[in-house]
């Protein structure tokens, strides 16, 4: 059979889905939204590619009164390793279009949909460590209480609701997933004669 190389259309939307990784390094990916009736206006925590922002320093005051650790960039090692992760994937993206090729397209979104999921249970085990591992002499404590925010969605912790959702970044990298999946579906829908 004749090998047929991806459409114009796909090479196109792979160059939007390399914009939409390297967008993502300069917006927040994450947030978790704390909102309590001492904080009407609310605190959030948000995460990038590289570092903690949003009021951290303010929540890591609330966490020290129930025994939580305080959270530092530096304490993460996720923050030295995710933003030349991204940048790899920008540049596989932009790879792909040379390549043009549909199986290699399929590959790489396989392959960015394992990240995701490796990357959610990261942070599930993240939440999970910050959320029990409690200091013993904490000011504040509440048998059997446990402090972990919620992977995605929304959680009552004490007097605060917690909610945990994608920010701008987190919207762009699904964006790119979405695109990829459109791609990888144009390709093997239309281009049925292609052997590779």
């Amino acid at each position: 059979m004749k090998k047929v190389k991806i459409s114009m259309i796909s090479k196109g939307l792979l160059l939007v889905v390399m914009l939409l990784f390297i967008g993502s390094l300069f917006v927040p990916m994450w947030r978790i939204e704390l909102a309590a009736p001492q904080y009407p206006e609310g605190l959030v925590l948000q995460l990038y590619a590289n570092k903690i922002g949003g009021d951290v320093e303010i929540i890591n005051g609330l966490n020290h009164y129930i025994g939580m650790a305080t959270l530092h960039t530096e304490n993460f090692f996720e923050f030295k390793i995710l933003s030349y992760i991204v940048v790899g994937f920008a540049l596989l993206s932009l790879l792909l279009i040379f390549i043009a090729k549909r199986k290699a397209v399929r590959t790489f979104f396989i392959f960015y949909m394992l990240f995701v999921v490796l990357a959610a249970i990261d942070f599930y085990r993240w939440n999970y460590e910050y959320g029990h591992n409690l200091n013993p002499n904490a000011a504040i404590k509440v048998p059997g209480m446990s402090y972990q925010p919620p992977l995605i969605g929304y959680k009552q912790l004490l007097n605060f609701g917690a909610y945990s959702i994608p920010d701008t970044g987190g919207w762009m990298l699904t964006a790119a997933g979405i695109l990829l999946f459109f791609i990888v579906i144009k390709e093997y829908k239309f281009n049925k004669s292609e052997t590779v």
